[in-house]
């Protein structure tokens, strides 16, 4: 295993430059403590403790759970950021103010690709709340003082202090549209969510996740992604990305020993079948050169997040010209092609899920993205979420990840299918409390019949 690996088996989801390389204004008198002591006066009335109330279905039941995070008011009109994974799921969230008011707030959208979320404060007329200002991304220096301010371990609030490590963290597997700030800020679970605050009381980033290795390793979400998110949240309530189905990989690349000689261009890593570049003749080991006119030069792992935003800002639905090179070395310019793919709108993250509350077992929509070894045997379908153990499902030898095919010899086509079978299976008081079910497991089918005569617990 890779250190990069080992790293981040352990991650939990759990100030700007103000005069040259100075961490404090000269006009201070270097008295750090005066200048953080203000920075905190400046935020921390805006950062606030959540509780957000979740419903599950990984068990193979449908569960209420509870979690703790932070936030940040950004707005005097009650609206925070936090992590999309604090709120994940969430059907109601609790939210402590600064004032020691609890107050409930409403989701405006989230972005799980980033990691972040935008929710609102539920207010009086009138009121306002103390907000705090976002900061610039480019104005942030390796080095330069910070401060992380949040709930660790649901400790309503706290802070602590360190330094920005890194400004440009690349973090594989983690969204893939933004670098990372990197600080020895203390940050612990419960601290997701809240900001990373720089020496002028700005908001640099939002905190989103920490290392149990050992050592003060935290990772902050730039304030650029951040109003970049909001912004879009505001506007949609989500965020709408194009879809090519291309993976990039840089042409120098330590890890996996892969160095070219040019500087020009991004390697094609691979293709999705089926996706438009897939369509457009696109191949895993071709250069991309440019994508409408605009060079894609990725060097190295901190360019690539950046030119997945080029492709997911494309025009959804209207041709896009691609210049490619035949290989990686792209030498002979008489050998460039172009052409042409039509974006797709990217899908929803996650799917849609489902009880099946006597046979103790839950249900999932296939997801593209959330789900792609499931989407290569069935690309739309339902799969089995989780099991209760033990239970009925659990019992007729089904498993976790189990797309589902046929019920009762009736096909389950979507997570609607499925909903309806199973409410009509169980409004039949008169049949056999048994269910026939058909599988796919690994490409193969399997036949399962359940007996859910049997009740566990409180089912």
């Amino acid at each position: 295993m890779t250190p990069m690996a080992v790293l981040f088996a352990a991650l939990l989801l759990a100030g700007s430059r103000l005069s040259g390389a100075e961490p404090f204004p000269p006009e201070s008198g270097g008295d750090a403590r005066a200048i953080m002591a203000a920075a905190r006066r400046d935020v921390f009335p805006a950062v606030i403790f959540l509780m957000p109330v979740a419903e599950r279905f990984d068990g193979g039941k449908t569960e209420k759970t509870q979690a703790a995070g932070s936030g940040v008011i950004i707005s005097p009109d009650g609206e925070a950021v936090t992590n999309q994974h604090v709120i994940d799921r969430a059907v109601e969230i609790r939210c402590l103010t600064s004032d020691g008011r609890a107050r409930r707030a409403t989701l405006v959208g989230a972005d799980k690709d980033t990691d972040l979320a935008l929710i609102r404060l539920e207010r009086r007329a009138g009121e306002t709340f103390p907000f705090a200002r976002l900061g610039q991304s480019r104005d942030v220096e390796a080095g330069q003082f910070v401060m992380a301010m949040g709930a660790p371990w649901g400790l309503s609030r706290s802070v602590s202090m360190g330094i920005v490590s890194c400004v440009d963290r690349f973090l594989p597997g983690r969204g893939g549209y933004n670098l990372w700030f990197q600080t020895d800020a203390s940050i612990n679970p419960g601290n997701s969510g809240g900001p990373l605050v720089d020496a002028a009381g700005r908001v640099i980033g939002i905190n989103s996740l920490a290392s149990l290795l050992g050592g003060n390793l935290a990772f902050a979400i730039p304030a650029d992604t951040v109003r970049f998110i909001v912004d879009r949240l505001r506007r949609d309530g989500r965020v709408i990305r194009a879809w090519t189905g291309i993976r990039l990989q840089p042409l120098r690349d330590f890890e996996k020993n892969i160095f070219y000689e040019g500087d020009l261009g991004v390697l094609v890593a691979g293709v999705d079948p089926g996706s438009p570049a897939d369509l457009a003749g696109i191949g895993a080991g071709q250069l991309i050169l440019s994508v409408n006119g605009r060079e894609t030069n990725g060097l190295n792992h901190e360019d690539i997040p950046a030119l997945n935003q080029l492709l997911s800002e494309l025009p959804i639905g209207k041709p896009t010209a691609v210049t490619l090179a035949p290989d990686a070395r792209g030498e002979n310019q008489e050998s460039f092609f172009a052409v042409e793919l039509t974006p797709r709108e990217k899908g929803d993250a996650e799917g849609g899920d489902f009880d099946c509350r006597r046979w103790n077992m839950t249900v999932k929509a296939i997801n593209k993205f959330a789900n792609p070894l499931l989407h290569f045997f069935r690309p739309a379908g339902v799969f089995i979420q989780g099991m209760k153990i033990p239970g009925n499902a659990a019992a007729a030898g089904l498993r976790s990840g189990d797309i589902l095919v046929e019920i009762d010899g009736r096909p389950v086509e979507d997570l609607e299918a499925c909903r309806r079978i199973y409410l009509e299976i169980e409004a039949d008081a008169a049949r056999e409390k048994k269910a026939v079910i058909t599988v796919l497991r690994g490409g193969l089918r399997n036949y399962h019949v359940v007996d859910y005569a049997p009740r566990y617990g409180d089912d």
